[in-house]
């Protein structure tokens, strides 16, 4: 029995390394006079010399969790700008853009492949300033709130911390990404308006002025606080889910590898969410900076309830997969500048003693 269910035990990614399934079913007693393994020796002293390069809510904490942020959201938002390019041009012409994959046969027959990296430029920029802001802001909120509460009421409220904390941190995020998200909009949607971000800006400005820039901002916060608050929040609940029913042992007992695939699974699902939550506004967002002297609640109106609902499965695709490889990217950003990474959420002693959880 046992020869079939090592190899089992082995292809396991959360498989214990000290156990051992042995041929007759009996594992070997460990002998008091034989030496400790060299390799389990150098396991814990690893961990017990395994220093931080700051202190967890340090400014340099936050200025490298900030450079995270930017890496995460400027690299998988620039990845993806083809399938956005499409998303946007079903939002705003249905007619034209029936579907996902009519939208890119569309746009290459008219454009080339070239044509389907129209907006790289402002997303690369745009996105890469939001991220500096959304995961940087959110530590930054995430400790000052905790520290406001006091031990006990954060955990006790903690989903409610997560939230406030990641609406706080993206209402400075979109004032960031704002005029980079309506030039990119404009170059993708209006064939013939500008190709690049040098033509579209100061095409923009002598039309409308600085207007042209922020007047998307309040259909920007409608559609990314409640897309962040969501991925944010149902990301740290989703992990502390993930390690306490499916992973088999302790996140402290994890390899820094299976930690960042809890982390991928925790982001994909969270990012489902997101997009769900966030889609009406995104239309909106898409129309409005399209057209010239419209207001959130016109568009709103115009497109009705079905409509705003247009190229919801294309964006659940596309935030699925960004969330997913945003919280990856930014995880491992952690691990590798060796910043502090609190474990999932456990009650305080304080409040076990209250609830009469202790002896």
């Amino acid at each position: 029995m046992f020869s079939s269910v090592a190899p089992l035990a082995r292809l396991n990614p959360f498989h214990a390394p000290q156990l051992q399934l042995l041929q007759d079913g009996v594992r070997k007693r460990p002998d008091p006079a034989e030496p400790p393994s060299p390799r389990r020796s150098l396991a814990a002293a690893a961990v017990a010399e395994e220093e931080y390069s700051c202190e967890y809510g340090s400014l340099k904490f936050y200025a490298l969790c900030g450079f995270g942020g930017v890496l995460s959201c400027g690299l998988t938002h620039t990845a993806v700008v083809p399938l956005d390019l499409v998303k946007c041009r079903i939002q705003v012409d249905p007619q034209k853009y029936k579907s996902i994959f009519n939208g890119f046969s569309v746009t290459v027959k008219e454009d080339g492949f070239r044509g389907l990296a129209k907006g790289w430029a402002p997303t690369f920029f745009g996105y890469s300033m939001q991220g500096l802001c959304k995961f940087g802001f959110y530590e930054v909120f995430k400790v000052l709130y905790g520290n406001l509460l006091g031990e006990e009421n954060a955990y006790l409220w903690r989903t409610s911390l997560y939230l406030a904390a990641s609406a706080s941190a993206e209402f400075f995020a979109d004032i960031a990404l704002a005029p980079m998200e309506a030039a990119k909009v404009r170059i993708q949607t209006q064939p013939g308006y500008a190709n690049t971000l040098r033509q579209a800006a100061p095409k923009m400005f002598a039309e409308e002025g600085v207007w042209a820039f922020y007047k998307g901002v309040v259909p920007l916060w409608m559609r990314q606080i409640p897309y962040t608050m969501m991925k944010f929040a149902c990301f740290e609940r989703t992990v502390e889910a993930l390690y306490k029913y499916v992973v088999p042992k302790p996140r402290s007992e994890c390899s820094k590898p299976e930690q960042l695939v809890v982390t991928f699974i925790a982001g994909y699902i969270a990012g489902v969410f997101c997009a769900i939550v966030s889609h009406p506004a995104d239309s909106v967002v898409s129309v409005l900076n399209k057209e010239k002297g419209s207001s959130a609640s016109q568009v709103l109106v115009r497109l009705g309830f079905r409509g705003v609902w247009k190229g919801l499965f294309a964006r659940i695709i596309m935030i699925g997969t960004l969330t997913a490889l945003q919280w990856f990217i930014y995880d491992s950003v952690k691990v590798y500048f060796r910043l502090p990474r609190p474990p999932p959420p456990e009650m305080p002693e304080s409040l076990k003693k209250k609830l009469a959880l202790t002896e």
